[in-house]
């Protein structure tokens, strides 16, 4: 469950201060959005895979369907909004990295009501927090009142309740969000304080760090040239939640996301880099 949005991406040399007007490329229209990404990430690898989020009525949002059925995400849970699809405007510097504003439109318009008829056959959820709180929050309650397991993708950072961090089988955070939660320089163990039962901080060319009871645990990541980061933490939890849902312990799933994440940032976009499976010579 979570955002759809279309990516309006244009390369810089440098980002513009306050007041300040830069010239870039030329603008590249992308499928985007932490929901749809994530599962077009997942969808690519092969999983079973549904999302349940809102696009408007228009061009954009029939980019986005058309590239979520491509890799094989079933849409019928995805809502016609009376609002336009959500957009997120992106800009790349030439070491790959990125800044993004994102206009959310109709994902704001995900209500709790949209929620409660679609956990049947569902194996995990993943939530990630460009739609309205209270309905995550409710999604994971009801998640967690059938049986599913819940993934949270705590992105873009927000404050959510202790009952529902009490209630994630994995909080999936990046190094910047596990500080804000924690404190700079804390140690990643003190993720599990908050409710969790398990814990992955990505940390971009890094790697990640799995933290379980008991132990942390971490997972190197190959070196690749970077050409683009924009959607690699959504890459790296659609496969985190593929390999979960097909049985593979937090640590296994963990070392195959790094390798999807390392992978889609040596091309461009968001859902046009993620891999296959045979990309991955799997």
């Amino acid at each position: 469950m979570g955002s759809a949005n279309a990516d309006l991406v244009v390369a810089v040399d440098r980002r513009p201060g306050g007041g300040e007007t830069v010239l870039g490329g030329d603008t590249v229209l992308s499928p985007g959005g932490k929901g749809a990404n994530t599962a077009v990430a997942a969808g690519r690898l092969g999983a079973d895979v549904a999302l349940l989020g809102a696009v408007g009525d228009d061009p954009y949002g029939r980019l986005l369907l058309d590239s979520l059925r491509a890799a094989g995400v079933d849409t019928g849970l995805v809502r016609t909004s009376d609002r336009p699809t959500g957009i997120a405007y992106i800009t790349v510097t030439p070491d790959g990295e990125n800044s993004i504003l994102v206009s959310p439109g109709a994902n704001s318009s995900l209500e709790p009501a949209d929620v409660d008829a679609v956990f049947d056959g569902v194996e995990i959820m993943v939530v990630s927090l460009e739609v309205p709180l209270p309905t995550v929050e409710h999604a994971v309650a009801r998640a967690a009142e059938k049986g599913v397991k819940v993934l949270l993708n705590l992105s873009p950072a927000a404050k959510l309740s202790p009952e529902t961090l009490a209630r994630l089988d994995v909080l999936l955070v990046n190094e910047h969000e596990a500080a804000w939660l924690t404190g700079p320089g804390a140690d990643f163990r003190k993720l599990l304080d908050l409710g969790p039962r398990a814990a992955v901080v990505t940390l971009g060319a890094a790697g990640a760090v799995v933290v379980e009871a008991g132990s942390l645990r971490r997972v190197e990541s190959p070196e690749v040239a970077a050409v683009d980061t924009t959607g690699a933490g959504d890459a790296f939890a659609g496969a985190l939640a593929a390999s979960l849902a097909d049985g593979a312990d937090l640590v296994s799933a963990a070392k195959r996301a790094v390798r999807v994440a390392a992978f889609s940032v040596t091309r461009a976009g968001a859902q046009p880099s993620y891999p296959t499976a045979a990309d991955l010579g799997e």
